[in-house]
């Protein structure tokens, strides 16, 4: 393959990052000498596949709340938890141990009781972590709260009480929102429409009913009567990616760019003829297509015992082949129709 050596010598060669705002929460940040395809699969992958711990077991020991017990382990499974150097940490499907183990997972104890005549909160805070764990960081609940409280879980009257033991395990937010890293991911491009990819729907005037956003100054606006250019590419991409604590703003992007090189990797092996082996461990995408992150799905859609493949998609699960009923052929399971015939005829 040939490469022009003085276009690869120039300083806009390769992605260009600005950082525009940041803090621990959240940062805004452009991205300019990329695609449209490369600036949106990093977005997605921030969204979805970034791997972070939650709640995902709860077993319940006590529960005299007003609140049913699947409605106290959603709420567990909400609140966000540390998850710095989550990599330490297994995937449940990559682990030998049968439920969960100090290897895939982070205990935490939840005892609250209401002794007192006014009403309980109980909060966040109130989940104690358990040891060991695969390092110091993970399964720690998130509290920003200036009273250091953290979310509300749920109120005890007198006499109340919770008793509970949790299991938070690592995941993606593909499995779960609740494994998700960011509450949102703005983006943007071509703030200005130069490039017509919108078609504002409005009732007198356009620039009026729909205001440009803070992008829009990073760009010059269209002159009157210029011409449009059907050549034009978006090359400048406005992010904003907040955190909801779990990992830093920094981290959730680093994260995404691990993943999706990681994804790119396993597409290059394939076509290279490298089979089905997944690179990292994290949930690639092999030879047997894509697999849920509990692995419970086999050797997943592309086939194979347990998939969804060419013969598992089009049997009954009583094997009979075709369209055949669970009883064979095309009966009933008397044998006939409620009219003596074995058909429609």
């Amino acid at each position: 393959m040939d490469y022009d050596a003085m276009a690869m010598d120039t300083e806009d060669a390769g992605p260009h990052v600005t950082i525009r705002e940041a803090d621990s929460s959240h940062v805004d940040f452009t991205l300019a000498n990329v695609d449209l395809a490369f600036a949106n699969s990093l977005r997605r992958t921030i969204l979805a596949e970034v791997p972070t711990m939650a709640i995902d077991l709860v077993e319940v020991e006590a529960n005299t709340s007003v609140l049913a017990d699947e409605f106290i382990a959603h709420r567990l499974g909400l609140i966000p938890l540390n998850s710095k150097n989550v990599d330490d940490v297994l995937y449940f499907r990559d682990c030998d141990c049968d439920q969960y183990c100090e290897n895939c997972s982070v205990t935490l104890t939840l005892h609250a009781r209401c002794t007192g005549d006014e009403i309980m909160k109980v909060y966040a805070r109130d989940l104690v972590v358990g040891e060991p764990r695969p390092n110091e960081w993970v399964g720690t609940p998130v509290i920003t709260d200036p009273e250091g409280l953290g979310s509300v879980i749920c109120k005890l009257r007198k006499g109340q009480e919770m008793r509970m033991k949790c299991i938070a395990k690592k995941g993606i937010a593909k499995e779960h929102s609740k494994w998700a890293p960011t509450s949102a991911v703005g983006f943007e491009y071509d703030p200005h429409n130069k490039l017509r990819h919108l078609d504002y729907w409005y009732e007198e005037d356009a620039a009026k009913e729909w205001p440009k956003s803070k992008n829009a100054e990073w760009e010059d606006p269209p002159q009157e009567g210029e011409p449009f250019d059907y050549d034009a590419i978006p090359k400048t991409f406005y992010l904003e990616v907040e955190s909801v604590g779990n990992l830093e703003p920094d981290s959730i992007i680093q994260q995404g760019i691990k993943v999706l090189q990681q994804k790119l990797a396993a597409v290059i092996q394939e076509l290279a003829g490298g089979g089905g082996a997944d690179p990292n461990g994290d949930g690639g995408y092999g030879a047997g297509g894509m697999r849920s992150p509990d692995g419970g799905m086999g050797n997943g859609v592309g086939g194979g015992e347990g998939g969804y493949g060419m013969e598992g998609g089009y049997t009954t699960p009583f094997g009979n082949g075709g369209a055949g009923s669970a009883w064979g052929g095309g009966t009933t399971p008397y044998g006939a129709t409620p009219y003596g015939q074995n058909g429609w005829s």
